[in-house]
């Protein structure tokens, strides 16, 4: 028998990072993965700026910022020609300290988070499965089976399913996975080339309702390629190879290969769980949730699940918030997963249709209008902000509080730059409670946050704090995850009691 307060089933990204978050805030963590290492043909390659927001709390966002490669443009490809050429500097400046499109192949994101566990003695037990468990109310009971069949007991306080789309915990739990499977084929390679669309940037093959895509990586030279099949070449199955597909990125793309060093095929399927969560046990990543690939946003959505109940799970098992804490987690995240997967869904479904209208939107109307469109500052930001998941909120959720500004409780708290260097998110690097005062704080909420021990972050006030949509002198009580708890426009420190007290909370 073994005991954790946490036990980790399934290591990829969301597993990974769930287990640093938790490690991070002094939660014992027990990881686990049936798989013999990390992922060595992985697909997901984007990482939004909201992912490297919250790996900057955890002090690893400049180590993978440093490994992966920023995307200057997007190059839309009609009839073998550059129909458009679209910027994507900066996209986001202004928005927050990640301004940029980025990308960070996830075996290679995956050896890092590994590498970055282990470094705070963390490692995770490979080739060790899941059998089945228990839940008897006040601790979950997992039998682990590692590679040579000996099992043992792992006695845990909550259990969280990491473990993919065909969850072993999912399965258990019996919430269901509604949804259904797109009938186009996918395939992805990874190739050494060189040619036109081998610049550093992201090139869109628009001419067929089959989906091509040239992404760069980081090494000179290497590409990645993810396409669609329908047809007699889809129908080969898993017998199809990269010679059965690389004819059009060749002809219509200019790519000449040199090397292919892997190629897959797979099929998408588009669901969502009906619960994330049941008794002590959730589900989070793709155990949860599955959807199209547009937008980039599997990966980091299942990372943002991780970050929203790693800091809950702490409070509760610290003593610092009551077990109610943890019903928060499903509305704040089923919503958002639901939403992102009909998103996505009419994104691709439109992207794919193989109608004479819709060609005639991709090919000729789509590409004149794509730069104008992006050469506009709001676009660019709504575009921006979107993608990068800075627009996820929790207005709705049992957490959420007030309005202040522009800004409502369930908000991103917004970026701001300070006069003289600096931000307004390096405090989010405590991983706590605190409150923010952007001006000056009232007596009475000095002398509250000091007899509560929470910290307060008072900001002499600037005109870009107003333009971020900041009201002077107002309390906004920041969560952890740098969500906005409460926003309170008068200031009133029995305000900022009666949250803390209806909820239970403490700081850390």
């Amino acid at each position: 028998m073994t005991e954790t307060e946490v036990l980790i089933v399934g290591a990829g990204p969301t597993g990974l990072v769930l287990a640093l978050w938790l490690t991070k805030l002094g939660v014992s963590v027990r990881i686990v993965d049936k798989t013999k290492g990390p992922g060595t043909t992985s697909r997901a390659l984007a990482v939004q700026a909201r992912t490297l927001e919250f790996y900057r709390s955890i002090g690893i966002a400049d180590a993978v910022v440093k490994a992966g490669h920023k995307v200057g443009a997007m190059n839309l490809w009609v009839n073998a020609k550059r129909a458009a050429h679209v910027d994507l500097h900066e996209i986001g400046k202004g928005l927050g300290p990640y301004d940029y499109m980025f990308i960070f192949p996830q075996d290679e994101h995956e050896k890092l988070l590994v590498e970055t566990l282990a470094g705070l003695g963390v490692t995770v037990e490979r080739r060790t499965e899941l059998m089945g468990f228990t839940d008897d109310g006040d601790v979950i009971r997992a039998v682990l089976q590692n590679s040579d069949g000996v099992q043992d007991m792992c006695e845990a306080r909550y259990l969280a399913g990491c473990d993919g789309a065909k969850s072993t915990v999912r399965g258990a739990l019996g919430t269901g996975f509604p949804g259904g499977t797109y009938d186009q084929m996918f395939y992805v390679a990874d190739v050494e080339a060189s040619g036109q669309t081998v610049d550093g940037n992201l090139n869109i093959d628009l001419d067929e309702a089959d989906f091509l895509a040239v992404f760069p990586l980081t090494a000179k030279g290497h590409v990645r390629l993810i396409g669609t099949v329908r047809g007699e070449r889809a129908a080969k199955g898993d017998a199809l190879t990269f010679d059965d597909v690389s004819d059009r990125a060749i002809e219509h793309l200019g790519l000449k290969i040199a090397k292919v060093n892997w190629f897959s095929t797979y099929h998408v399927h588009h669901r969502v769980s009906l619960k994330f969560r049941k008794g002590r046990a959730f589900l989070l990543g793709d155990a949860a949730h599955i959807h199209s690939p547009a937008g980039g946003q599997g990966m980091n959505t299942g990372i943002g699940d991780a970050v929203n109940l790693a800091w809950k799970l702490a409070g509760v098992l610290q003593g610092r918030a009551p077990a109610t804490l943890l019903d928060a987690y499903e509305p704040e995240r089923i919503g958002f997963a639901k939403r992102l997967v009909a998103t996505t869904d009419r994104i691709f479904s439109a992207a794919s249709n193989p109608s004479k209208l819709a060609e005639r939107l991709r090919t000729t109307i789509f590409p004149y209008l794509a730069p104008g469109l992006f050469g506009l500052e709001p676009v660019r930001k709504f575009a921006f902000r979107t993608v990068s998941q800075m627009v996820v909120n929790y207005r709705h959720g049992p957490l959420s509080a007030g309005a202040a500004g522009d800004l409502w409780g369930g908000d991103r708290l917004p970026w701001v730059e300070l006069d003289g260097g600096g931000d307004n998110f390096e405090p989010l690097q405590s991983l706590d409670w605190q409150v923010h005062v952007y001006g000056d704080a009232t007596p009475g909420v000095a002398k509250l946050c000091a007899a509560r021990k929470l910290v307060l972050h008072a900001f002499d006030w600037q005109p870009r704090f107003r333009k971020a949509g900041l009201k002077r002198g107002a309390v906004y009580l920041i969560r952890p995850d740098g969500y906005i708890g409460l926003a309170d426009p008068i200031g009133d420190a029995d305000r900022l009691i009666e949250y803390l007290d209806e909820r239970g909370l403490s700081p850390a």
